[in-house]
């Protein structure tokens, strides 16, 4: 028993002190957004709150594109009750994240994790704005990885993750930190109705897309033209075929004029490979494309019929698959 209280006071002093660690670079997010809907008096002003947290010492402050959507006003409150206007760096709808600056040096700043090397059952804790309740700590466990998620764009987010740290409505954008302190995602969302279901976007995302707004102020990304399913290989076309993979994606629809249109690629051909990786499902594309640069020629491997063809395409930009 007495180890056992040991073992606990010594987890309890160690969640005491990543709190207090991470606390100080976390700010609650106030916005004000112009509404579409006009009255007597004109468009409406509405008022949102979320999270966020400071990841450079002069002013960038990461947090969730759903926070500071369309937002014409930008407010951020540190620990202290310190306040400052923030403006928007940039955002990138398809995961959910932006980034804000405010006008200050030498803020307090939270590290990045490595959110490759988690597992699941790892202790974290979330901290944020939830209902307004500013700088909450709640604490759980990672519950799964690799999840998908649709988000607010209707886009399909890859490789979420999931905790059990209590989130609600305002802890958007705030940190989910390991128990070293070390950033390991970006909290976006919960299921309503559910309890103990939340996910955060993996830090490595979120650094690679920050790194593309505070450079260029968006992210780009490579547009193939195309409608898919997923499909799974029956076995007689996998001994035809001699094919190692399970699935993989059929052409519905080919958009005119697109990337697809010119390289060649038909509707009812089935891809199977892009430039020696295998494609078994249309979300595997999409994170493909999401993360491959503009004007990059690809290798593609279809299954039109009874051939087997390997098609030259040149990725063009754009915001679909």
């Amino acid at each position: 028993m007495e180890n056992f209280e040991k073992i606990l006071e010594a987890y309890s002093n160690a969640i005491i002190k990543v709190a207090e660690k991470v606390s100080s670079a976390v700010v609650n997010i106030d916005v004000s957004q112009t509404t579409g809907y006009y009255f007597f008096e004109g468009p409406q002003q509405v008022q949102g709150i979320g999270s966020g947290f400071v990841f450079t010492p002069d002013g960038y402050i990461l947090t969730n594109s759903h926070v500071v959507y369309r937002a014409n006003q930008i407010r951020v409150t540190f620990p202290d009750r310190t306040q400052y206007n923030a403006q928007l760096t940039g955002i990138d709808i398809q995961t959910d994240l932006a980034v804000i600056r405010i006008d200050a040096v030498n803020l307090p700043i939270l590290e990045f994790g490595d959110s490759d090397k988690l597992r699941i059952g790892q202790p974290v804790l979330a901290v944020g704005n939830p209902l307004g309740f500013g700088h909450s700590v709640t604490s759980g466990v990672i519950s799964a990885l690799g999840r998908s998620l649709r988000g607010f764009s209707g886009n399909i987010i890859e490789n979420i993750i999931q905790t059990d740290a209590a989130l609600n409505p305002g802890n958007s954008g705030g940190p989910l930190v390991d128990i070293h302190g070390k950033v390991e995602g970006v909290n976006t969302a919960i299921i309503p109705g559910a309890q103990g279901i939340c996910f955060s976007i993996p830090i490595n995302t979120a650094n690679w897309v920050a790194g593309l707004l505070i450079k260029e102020g968006k992210v780009k990304r490579s547009y193939l033209g195309v409608y898919g399913q997923n499909i799974n290989f029956p076995l007689g076309i996998k001994e035809k075929y001699n094919l190692q993979q399970k699935a993989g994606i059929y052409i519905v629809k080919i958009m005119p004029n697109s990337p697809a249109y010119k390289g060649g690629l038909k509707e009812g051909d089935v891809i199977l490979k892009v430039d020696d990786k295998e494609m078994n499902n249309v979300e595997e594309l999409q994170r493909f494309l999401g993360h491959t640069i503009p004007q990059i020629m690809i290798n593609l491997s279809v299954l039109r019929g009874n051939d087997m063809l390997m098609l030259r395409i040149l990725l063009e930009t754009g915001s679909q698959t």
